[in-house]
């Protein structure tokens, strides 16, 4: 009898470490917390595991009519599954498969849409819903060559970094100065949608050199169902960063007591100079993430090797000395802050002469969000 008792107790133990071992720990990580990124995910979430484990995507493909199977091969093919799981009813609503039968027309037309069609969707690769922490909110695709991949404010190499994007950068700087921009003029922001920095236009496609031309056809409503869902299913929080007040609209839903919403004026040469490049969003969003999940998750706003700016609460080093032209060809009257009227002149001719006519775009975009900004 004593040895059964022993036996008894020690089972007891035993269920009982393993029981504590599945609690989650406070200020533990975002992947401890919403559990390991698996192959297949549910249409709803749970607090604890993130998306539950049952979505079969051959089963709901095999659901689809002759005609969802066409218009929808892009999202088969290209939409990562953790948000085809939470968004295959939206893509299969009238007004989605209308957006598609456009996007076919064009394309039967020969018309050159921009970003490739292999890339339409790569913010979702590059960001699966189990992963975000941040989100960023752009608003058209650059409709130029070799500029749009997917991801807001980001463009490929050779490619130099568009006003907005360069402005960026001076932000974060700002907050971080041991922040180096990226070499030639960069701005593939790639490395942050890797670390959970969810870089989403509002409009997913535009016609080659016609700004705005897929606006009003169906995109925004499906974007706003991608926002929203973040904000469902991301249940511990995550940071939205919201630049300019069409960006502001999309998060006027987010509920500010879950989650951490921080706007100011967009980025445009024409509107940073009124706040932008003192609201330390960068900071701002590392404080919060290192209060909520410790400070592992906060992120790394570095786009170089060389050093990394995610510690909001470690010393700042100070600029290497190989960082004497970071901020070559702008004037300015005190560290950081270029002058509004330097900021004109550098997107009069802010690059090499042969990269001047392909930001044209950026000007004429941002100009309606400034005249949007200074009317609020």
């Amino acid at each position: 009898m004593a040895g059964q008792t022993g036996t008894k107790r020690d089972a007891d133990h035993l269920k009982n470490s393993a029981a504590d071992r599945k609690k989650p720990r406070a200020n533990g990580s975002i992947t401890s917390f919403f559990g390991v990124p698996k192959r297949t995910v549910s249409v709803e979430a749970t607090p604890l595991t993130g998306p539950s484990l049952n979505f079969d995507k051959q089963k709901w493909v095999a659901s689809l009519s002759p005609e969802q199977k066409e218009l929808l091969q892009l999202e088969i093919e290209t939409l990562d599954e953790s948000w085809l799981a939470q968004l295959k009813e939206e893509v299969v609503k009238p007004e989605f498969l209308a957006l598609k039968r456009f996007l076919q027309k064009e394309k039967r037309s020969g018309t050159k849409i921009f970003p490739p069609e292999e890339e339409v969707y790569s913010w979702s690769r590059h960001t699966p819903l189990h992963k975000v922490k941040v989100v960023v909110i752009g608003q058209d695709p650059y409709h130029n060559h070799n500029q749009a991949h997917g991801l807001a404010f980001s463009v490929r190499p050779p490619t130099p970094a568009p006003p907005s994007l360069v402005n960026i950068y001076t932000g974060i700087k700002n907050d971080y100065p041991s922040f180096q921009r990226p070499p030639n003029k960069g701005g593939l922001l790639t490395p942050w949608a890797d670390r959970g920095v969810l870089l989403l236009n509002t409009c997913l496609t535009v016609r080659a050199h016609q700004a705005a031309s897929h606006s009003n056809k169906g995109w925004e409503q499906f974007t706003q169902k991608v926002i929203d869902l973040v904000a469902r299913v991301r249940t511990r929080g995550v940071v939205f960063l919201a630049w300019g007040t069409p960006a502001g609209k999309r998060v006027t839903g987010i509920n500010r007591e879950k989650h951490c919403v921080l706007q100011s004026v967009h980025p445009s040469p024409l509107s940073a100079s009124r706040g932008f490049f003192t609201n330390q969003h960068f900071k701002k969003c590392n404080d919060w993430l290192s209060e909520r999940y410790g400070l592992d998750e906060t992120i790394d706003w570095s786009l170089s090797s060389k050093n990394k700016t995610s510690n909001p609460l470690a010393d700042i080093q100070a600029p290497a000395s190989n960082e004497s032209n970071d901020n070559e060809g702008l004037a300015v009257i005190s560290p950081g802050f270029p002058t509004e009227q330097a900021l004109r002149d550098d997107l009069k001719n802010p690059y090499p002469t042969e990269h001047v006519d392909e930001f044209d775009e950026d000007l004429d975009a941002l100009e309606v969000l400034a005249a949007a900004d200074s009317a609020t």
